[in-house]
């Protein structure tokens, strides 16, 4: 089953997820911003999507420019940044069959799908 992890009010996250529902396959919505992927979870999605934590942050949001931007941070350090403010995890990302992709271009989410 495909999985989405979606935000709503994104419009990449929300074309993303039309894509899914055109596909007629089985998926499930994943709200990670009210049900936030735990540390071991982060850590399991980054291995499918085979980047480092830092690939996988929003930099340009409020939070990370605040309070991480120009730090060292450890990659369990950043994990927990995205364990503590999902709204700093790039979206949206698709997982199927133990692979996952960032789902921002219908391209490349198609090709996934296929």
């Amino acid at each position: 089953m495909i999985q989405i992890y979606h935000n709503p009010r994104c419009g990449k996250s929300r074309n993303c997820l039309a894509f899914i529902e055109k596909s007629n396959q089985d998926f499930e919505i994943i709200p990670y911003l009210t049900e936030t992927p735990s540390f071991d979870q982060l850590k399991i999605l980054l291995g499918q999507l085979n980047l480092e934590p830092i690939q996988l942050i929003r930099t340009k949001e409020k939070i990370w420019i605040e309070n991480f931007k120009g730090k060292t941070l450890s990659d369990d350090e950043i994990i927990n940044a995205m364990v503590e403010n999902p709204i700093l995890i790039e979206r949206p990302i698709v997982v199927k069959d133990g692979k996952a992709i960032i789902g921002r271009d219908p391209e490349l989410v198609a090709s996934f799908l296929d």
